[in-house]
């Protein structure tokens, strides 16, 4: 037995029926925590000390509340996770770790399914209240955020010995969006656009960028003589390296010569503070009326940039790297966009074919050249 400290707060090391364990005192004071350690142990020495009694008192809402400070920080959207927190902490927040099983959450899934979520928008005459149904998407993306805070409080905190969440299964969610520009639409678009806007679409085509990562790009974390520039504030919180093309390259060089001193932002509104999202929003959508594009969202740039280059025949594990997709799952979505691209492939075949036949016929041998692009 014995107290050591991790991240500013004293843990104890125990011995329990032959089994190392450990846990937090929850404080920071020296002499708090020996006075824990001791009543624990004289618990253990009684017989009274129990292993789960993390579970039986922390609180769902307790966790929650701990992961999305400690875990989410200031990481961006971190609003959307604060929502989803909310969502949890309504029905579950009360409940102990040791009290969420399969089947509450279940129920959990059954509620938020059948309440749905009430807001407010602007309409014609003012704001309006109006009523969304809680699709499965929104509920699976509460559940990995409950999914992610229990894992947190298993293996870092020890507050708890397994996940419930794993053994629930997910929502099935229907198809994402799979809208992009065409040609005709992308020289309406461009066409209807003032000219700041324009800088931020073909940035966004030609990169593959979200909005908040565009919106927040400054100018020393861009490097044109290594034509890169560094996302700061992707949506996992990670750096990622961009490579630059031709067109972004031209476009940040014509923006650098004529660069304000009173910001380090690359893309600002005229009085040089960072571009507010509804007003973005607002020019975005009418852009998108006066070029007659229907059912186009500012995030469908994003795909436009995958759908492209999957089509031009880009493999898809660097589609996935320039999209800073963690895993491929998301990247297959587009895998349907290479047929044509892979053409190319099983036309080798023929070309087999050929020269197989033309070995076998030596008097009608003709050259024939294997070549398979990469």
């Amino acid at each position: 037995m014995g107290l050591y400290k991790r991240g500013g707060v004293w843990w104890m090391r125990l011995t329990v029926g032959g089994r190392a364990v450990r846990r937090t005192t929850g404080t920071k004071d020296r002499r708090l925590a020996e006075k824990i350690e001791g009543k624990v142990k004289t618990e253990i020495v009684e017989g009274r000390w129990f292993d789960v009694l993390e579970e039986r008192t922390r609180t769902v809402g307790e966790m929650i509340d701990r992961y999305i400070e400690t875990h989410i920080g200031d990481r961006p959207h971190r609003s959307r996770y604060e929502a989803q927190g909310r969502a949890l902490k309504r029905y579950l927040g009360i409940l102990t770790l040791a009290e969420v099983t399969p089947k509450v959450l279940v129920e959990y899934k059954a509620r938020r399914r059948k309440e749905g979520t009430t807001y407010t928008r602007e309409g014609k005459t003012g704001e309006v209240t109006a009523h969304r149904d809680v699709g499965p998407g929104t509920i699976n993306r509460e559940l990995t955020l409950l999914s992610a805070a229990f894992n947190m409080a298993v293996k870092e905190w020890e507050w708890c010995r397994e996940n419930p969440v794993a053994r629930v299964s997910k929502e099935k969610e229907p198809p994402g969006r799979d809208r992009y520009l065409t040609a005709e639409e992308d020289k309406e678009l461009f066409k209807a656009c003032p000219d700041w806007l324009r800088e931020i679409i073909s940035f966004a085509v030609n990169t593959g960028m979200r909005q908040g990562e565009i919106l927040s790009l400054r100018w020393p974390s861009v490097d044109l003589f290594r034509r890169v520039l560094v996302a700061e504030k992707s949506k996992n919180g990670e750096k990622r390296t961009v490579p630059l093309n031709e067109a972004v390259l031209t476009l940040f060089k014509e923006k650098a010569r004529v660069r304000s001193l009173k910001t380090d932002l690359v893309f600002h509104s005229e009085a040089h503070t960072p571009i507010d999202l509804g007003n973005l929003r607002r020019a975005f959508g009418k852009a998108i009326k006066k070029a007659k594009v229907g059912d186009f969202h500012f995030h469908d740039l994003r795909h436009t940039f995958a759908t492209r280059l999957v089509q031009a025949g880009v493999d898809m594990y660097k589609v996935q790297r320039l999209l800073g997709h963690k895993t491929p799952t998301m990247t297959q979505r587009y895998a349907h966009h290479s047929t044509e691209s892979l053409r190319d492939g099983v036309e080798v075949l023929d070309r087999v074919r050929l020269l197989l036949d033309t070995a076998q016929n030596p008097a009608q041998t003709v050259p024939v050249k294997i070549s398979v692009s990469s």
